[in-house]
């Protein structure tokens, strides 16, 4: 078994524990090294929407994929832990993006549904996984389904209803886990664990939304945090701006993490 594939399988085994998996969301390399440093990081996973705006791109595949994947592997390069990318919705070809990503280091990827047709959206995860299965890598997907985010004014027990059945046909063909990013309370957190089974559900972390122990007695998998770690280290920096164009100091708590 390659280091890789090795690296694989323990990052699957994550999701199967006990303890919810938390994913701190990095976008570049002094981003990962800082939390990489903690002793509580078992894994890192990048958000597709802060690497495209550290470049100055929209979110949404507006990023080239080369651009993408060379911030990636830097990314890999620089970390001990395994490290799971925000493929977007696989750049046109999920099977190739995957084939390249796993090029650069990746043992895994969210890659979404953003709600296309169901046959084609479980044509996209298999994919992927035969895409991992070529390079012998056991790679871990975290399939994203957007019947929430994307859903509109549907009601809550189509949207549930259309997740579990989009999630339950991810895994039939190999994925890991079912991300269903979206604010989603305890009873709506309950129904998709019942539907999709306990440590298959992955979810965001919101303000105001869930924590992760209470997502965790739930029987939820993975808690990731997408684009908002970047925002909050940004609205540290433009508070700390602000700061200096008035007292003009530097916080003695700042640590030398770069």
């Amino acid at each position: 078994m390659s280091a890789l594939s090795e690296k694989a399988t323990s990052f699957a085994a994550l999701h199967t524990a006990p303890e919810i998996l938390r994913v701190v969301n990095i976008w570049d390399v002094v981003s990962a090294k800082a939390v990489a440093a903690l002793p509580e990081t078992k894994a890192l996973a990048t958000a597709g929407h802060s690497i495209a705006a550290t470049f100055g791109y929209e979110d949404g595949e507006n990023i080239p994929l080369d651009v993408m994947l060379d911030m990636v592997g830097r990314i890999v390069a620089a970390v001990d832990v395994p490290v799971t990318a925000d493929l977007d919705a696989g750049f046109g070809n999920p099977g190739e993006t995957t084939r390249r990503a796993i090029g650069v280091g990746v043992v895994g990827a969210n890659v979404e549904d953003r709600v296309k047709p169901f046959d084609e959206a479980v044509a996209a995860v298999e994919a992927v996984i035969a895409a991992g299965e070529a390079e012998g890598v056991p790679f871990v997907l975290n399939a994203r389904t957007d019947v929430f985010v994307k859903g509109g004014d549907r009601p809550l027990d189509d949207k549930i209803a259309d997740a579990v059945k989009r999630g339950r046909a991810f895994l039939d063909a190999g994925a890991t886990s079912v991300f269903v990013p979206g604010l989603l309370d305890a009873d709506t957190t309950s129904r998709l664990v019942e539907g999709l089974g306990e440590q298959r559900l992955s979810v965001i972390g919101f303000p105001r939304a869930l924590s992760a122990a209470e997502y965790e007695k739930l029987g939820v998998a993975r808690i990731s945090y997408g684009p908002l770690t970047q925002r909050v280290a940004l609205t540290a920096l433009q508070d700390l701006a602000i700061d200096l164009y008035g007292t003009g100091v530097i916080p003695s708590s700042v640590r030398e993490l770069n």
